[in-house]
């Protein structure tokens, strides 16, 4: 796959500019945020470390907080302004008085291919709607793949090639008006390719809807969702564009409403023994043998 699709110090730009009232745009993640909490209730770990890489704000660490108290947690975003803004895992009062077993969660300004952590250091990597905003997931999945121990658990999800398809419709100006969105099969095969074990797969559509196609763009920028693709338009878009585009995405209108499509994959993996070194070489375990 190749390099330098997606403006890095765009994406940057986008989520820092929306941090201070990420909350009130957030809907969307929040709401395949809780479908992947439920994805939980079917696998066994007692994890204690989780890295939320691509934490934004922090809102999924609460909720990992609630389902593992015990667990240390880190979240990991390229944006400084969403750690910032992020709000406490638990309240003051619960604090004061000494209420929760969970610490504060230790927040970390950096790449998602380049982790701070060490290796075999965490038992489970959680990440909500990151893949997309990278110009490559494979190095990140990389990256969780050294990170965890063996035995831990990569839970993701993202968006795939059917996301904001309208959008993509309704322009016919040559550039970029969504981010790329990877096919959930090509994720599996980059999984497989990282050393993962047993990787799932799955998808499901969601479709919004809108009175309006302002109302759309008004929802994607407030929660730093805006195109960051190196090859958007980087100047204003005209008026007989605007107009264009406008009457074709009308024309999509059903049931007096104007859809706005996303395609969310889901995926998880777990980290085995490895069988080979990073040389080829098999590794023959000796765990077990006895001595006669």
């Amino acid at each position: 796959m190749n390099a330098g699709f997606v403006d890095r110090q765009q994406v940057g730009r986008r989520f820092s500019k929306a941090a201070a009232s990420y909350s009130e745009g957030d809907f969307f993640a929040r709401e395949v945020d809780r479908r992947m909490q439920e994805r939980l209730d079917y696998v066994k770990v007692e994890p204690k470390r989780i890295l939320d890489l691509g934490c934004s704000r922090g809102a999924s660490l609460v909720s990992l907080a609630e389902r593992y108290p015990d667990a240390q947690l880190i979240g990991l975003d390229v944006a400084p302004a969403m750690l910032s803004a992020a709000r406490p895992q638990r309240a003051a009062w619960q604090r004061w008085l000494g209420l929760g077993k969970s610490a504060e969660p230790v927040r970390l300004a950096a790449d998602a291919a380049k982790l701070p952590l060490k290796t075999r250091s965490t038992a489970v990597i959680w990440s909500n709607l990151l893949l997309h905003w990278l110009d490559d997931p494979l190095p990140a999945l990389a990256e969780a793949h050294r990170v965890l121990e063996v035995g831990g658990l990569l839970m993701f999800s993202t968006l795939g090639p059917d996301s904001l398809r309208e959008l993509r419709l309704a322009f016919a100006d040559g550039y970029a008006h969504t981010q790329r969105f990877i096919d959930m099969h090509d994720l599996g095969d980059m999984l497989v390719g990282c050393g993962f074990a047993d990787p799932v797969m799955d998808m499901e559509v969601i479709t919004l809807t809108y009175d309006d196609l302002d109302a759309v763009f008004a929802d994607l920028r407030a929660a730093g969702s805006s195109c960051a693709m190196k090859a958007r338009r980087h100047g204003l878009t005209g008026r007989n564009s605007w107009a264009a585009a406008r009457a074709a995405y009308e024309g999509m209108r059903l049931d007096g409403k104007l859809p706005a499509t996303f395609e969310v994959v889901y995926g998880h993996a777990w980290k085995a023994e490895a069988k080979q070194t990073a040389d080829g070489r098999a590794i023959v375990r000796l765990d077990g043998l006895r001595k006669k």
